[in-house]
C-alpha cells in the first residue's frame, strides 16, 4: 500500500514527511496540494508580517513536539490518502486549479498594466503635441488706454509717439468731443445710472476737464484723486502756483494738504482781438487794457464769451480788484453798487454775450471786438487778415485743461463700458508723456493753441520759430502766452465761497440788456451765418482768381 501525506494547515514552521507513491493521480494531487499549502502558509506568513505586532514564534523545537506532529500528520494524511484513492478520476479533475488561476491573474495584471502603459504613453504624446501647437502660437499682451479728449487741445501725433514710446502693448483708443461741455455732461448723467455705455466718457481711463468744471467734478465725485503724482519729476518742475491750485480738498475747494484731482496739460489766457482795419478806418487807438472797452465808441461793437466769472471778472480788473475776490462790499472800491453799476455800463458796450457766436459775430464784422479764451480766439485770428491779439497789460484770468480719471466707483454697477478693475495701468505714463519738454514743440509751431505747465513760469523758453510759413500775427503773445510782466498780473480762476457766487448771479440778473422777441433773436442768428458763408465764399473766391 502506497502512502501520500498532504497537510494543508502548514505553519511556516512545520515538518512535513513525503511518502512516495507509484500512482501518478495520487503523485499529481499530492504535488497540488502541497503547492497549495505552501502558497497560503507564504500568504499567510506575510500578512502577519505586515500587520501582527505579537513577537514571533520560537524556532526551536523539542523532539517530543515533533514526533507528535508527525503522528498528526501520518494519521491525518493516511485518512485522506484512502479516502481519495476511493474517489472516481472525474473528481480529482474538478479540483480547483489554484496555481493555474494565479499565474492566469497574473498574466491579466501584466496585461492591464501594459495597457495603461500604452494608454499613458498615448496621452503623453497628445499633450505634448498640444503643447507644440501651444508654442507656435502668437498672444500679444496688449494693454488698454481709452482717452476722451477736447477735439484740437493737442495734436494728433502725441498718440502715434506714445504708442511708438510704449511699444506695441499699448492698445490707444483715442476719442473727442467737439466741447467741454459734452464731456462733463457725460459725467454727470453717467453718475447714477445702472449701467454705463461702452462709449461714455465716464467708461473712459481718462478725459479732458476744464478748469471751470473742475471744483464742480471733485465734490459731485465725478473724478478721482490721481495717486503718485507728487513724486513724478514732472510736478517737481511745476511752479508753487501750480501746486496750490492743484491741491483740492473733497469739497473742491483750495487745500494745501489736499490730494491731486487733475493734472494740466495746456494753459492759456483771456485775450481781446480787435479788427485793425476798422480801428484804422476809424482812427480808433489799438486796445491795450481793459479800459478801453469802455470807450463810447465801441458801443455796441464788442462780442464776448458768456461767462459770469468772466463778465464780471473783467470788471473787477477794470476797477483794480482780483478776479478771486470772496468780499465784494469790503474788497471793492464802492461796494456792490459801485462794481453794478460799471457793470451795467459795460453790458451797454457789449452787442452779443454768447460762447458759440461771438466769434462769428467778430467774423462777419457785426462787432469790431471779441474778447475770449485764447484757445477760440486764436485759430480763429491766423485764418483772418488785418487782426490784433492782445491780452489786457493789467493781467487776465488764465484757463487750462486738465486730465482727470472718471470716478466709476459711484456708479451703480461692475459693468463700466470697458473698465471693470479700474482705469488702465497705463494712465500714469499717458500723462507723464503729454508733460514733457519734447511735448512743448507743437505748441511752439503754434500748431495748437495754449503752452505746456511747464513753461509757466519762464514763457520765453517756449519760444521758437513762430509764425512759419504763415502771415505775422499783430500780438503781444509770446509762443501764445502772455509776456512775464503781464503774467505775473494773470490769475487762474478759484473756487469761490457759495455766498460770492450769490452775488455774482445777482449783479448777472440785473444788467438791463435789450429786450429781443424770438423772431428777431432767430434772424439775428441766421444773419450771422448767412454772412459767414459769404465771408468763406469770397475767401475761397479770392484764393483761386
Amino acid at each position: 500500500m502506497s502512502i501520500s501525506i498532504c497537510h494543508s494547515s502548514l505553519t511556516p514552521n512545520s515538518t512535513v514527511l513525503l511518502i512516495p507513491t507509484k500512482n501518478p493521480q495520487l503523485q499529481s494531487l499530492r504535488n497540488q496540494c502541497l503547492r497549495l499549502s505552501i502558497l497560503k502558509v507564504s500568504a499567510a506568513s506575510r500578512d502577519r508580517n505586515l500587520t501582527s505586532s505579537s513577537p514571533p514564534l520560537p524556532t526551536t523545537t523539542s523532539t517530543g513536539d515533533i514526533l507528535q506532529n508527525l503522528a498528526v500528520s501520518f494519521v491525518l494524511f493516511l485518512g485522506l490518502g484512502f479516502g481519495i484513492r476511493a474517489l472516481p478520476a472525474s473528481a480529482c479533475t474538478r479540483l480547483p486549479p489554484v496555481i493555474a488561476s494565479v499565474v492566469n491573474c497574473q498574466f491579466q495584471d501584466l496585461g492591464d498594466v501594459k495597457k495603461s502603459e500604452n494608454l499613458e504613453e498615448a496621452e503623453a504624446d497628445e499633450l505634448k503635441a498640444a503643447f507644440e501647437r501651444w508654442k507656435s502660437k502668437t498672444y500679444a499682451l496688449s494693454v488698454p488706454l481709452r482717452v476722451v479728449a477736447l477735439r484740437n487741445s493737442l495734436p494728433s501725433i502725441w498718440f502715434q509717439e506714445f504708442i511708438q514710446s510704449q511699444g506695441k502693448r499699448v492698445k490707444l483708443q483715442p476719442e473727442f468731443r467737439q466741447n467741454l461741455m459734452d464731456i462733463f455732461s457725460e459725467l454727470c448723467q453717467s453718475n447714477n445710472k445702472v449701467a454705463v455705455s461702452p462709449k461714455s466718457a465716464m467708461a473712459a481711463d481718462v478725459v479732458t476737464l476744464g478748469d471751470s468744471w473742475l471744483s464742480f467734478a471733485i465734490k459731485e465725485g465725478l473724478i478721482q484723486p490721481i495717486q503718485g503724482v507728487e513724486e513724478q519729476d514732472w510736478f517737481r518742475d511745476l511752479t508753487e502756483d501750480w501746486k496750490g491750485y492743484l491741491h483740492r480738498s473733497t469739497d473742491g475747494n483750495l487745500d494745501p494738504q489736499g490730494k491731486i484731482w487733475a493734472v494740466p496739460y495746456r494753459w492759456g489766457s483771456l485775450v481781446i482781438a480787435y479788427k485793425k482795419s476798422k480801428f484804422l478806418k476809424h482812427k480808433l487807438a489799438p486796445i491795450v487794457d481793459w479800459a478801453d472797452l469802455w470807450r463810447p465808441e465801441l458801443a455796441g461793437k464788442i462780442s464776448m464769451v458768456d461767462s459770469p466769472r468772466e463778465i464780471v471778472g473783467a470788471v473787477l480788473k477794470y476797477m483794480g480788484a482780483s478776479y478771486n475776490t470772496h468780499n465784494i462790499t469790503s474788497q471793492v472800491a464802492g461796494g456792490k453798487s459801485a462794481l453794478k453799476e460799471k457793470l451795467a455800463l459795460f453790458a451797454k458796450q457789449v452787442r452779443l454775450f454768447d460762447s458759440q457766436y461771438y466769434l462769428k459775430a467778430f467774423g462777419v464784422g457785426d462787432v469790431w471786438v471779441a474778447v475770449g479764451w485764447s484757445s477760440d480766439i486764436l485759430p480763429a485770428a491766423k485764418r483772418m487778415s488785418n487782426v490784433a491779439v492782445v491780452v489786457p497789460k493789467s493781467g487776465a484770468s488764465l484757463w487750462a485743461d486738465f486730465w482727470a480719471i472718471p470716478a466709476t466707483s459711484r456708479v451703480k454697477t461692475g459693468n463700466v463700458g470697458g473698465r471693470v478693475r479700474g482705469p488702465s495701468p497705463l494712465v500714469s505714463q499717458w500723462i507723464e508723456f503729454c508733460l514733457q519738454s519734447a511735448r512743448a514743440l507743437s505748441f511752439k509751431e503754434e500748431a495748437i493753441p495754449g503752452a505746456l505747465p511747464i513753461v509757466f513760469q519762464d514763457p520765453v523758453q517756449g519760444s521758437g520759430n513762430l509764425h512759419k510759413g504763415q502771415p505775422k500775427l499783430e500780438t503781444n503773445l509770446v509762443a501764445c502766452m502772455p509776456p512775464p510782466d503781464i503774467l505775473a498780473r494773470c490769475e487762474f480762476l478759484e473756487p469761490l465761497p457759495e455766498d460770492t457766487m450769490a452775488d455774482y448771479q445777482w449783479l448777472i440778473a440785473n444788467i438791463k440788456k435789450p429786450k429781443q422777441s424770438v423772431m428777431q433773436t432767430l434772424q439775428h442768428y441766421i444773419l450771422l451765418i448767412v454772412r459767414s458763408l459769404l465771408a468763406i465764399v469770397q475767401s475761397k473766391g479770392g484764393i483761386t482768381s
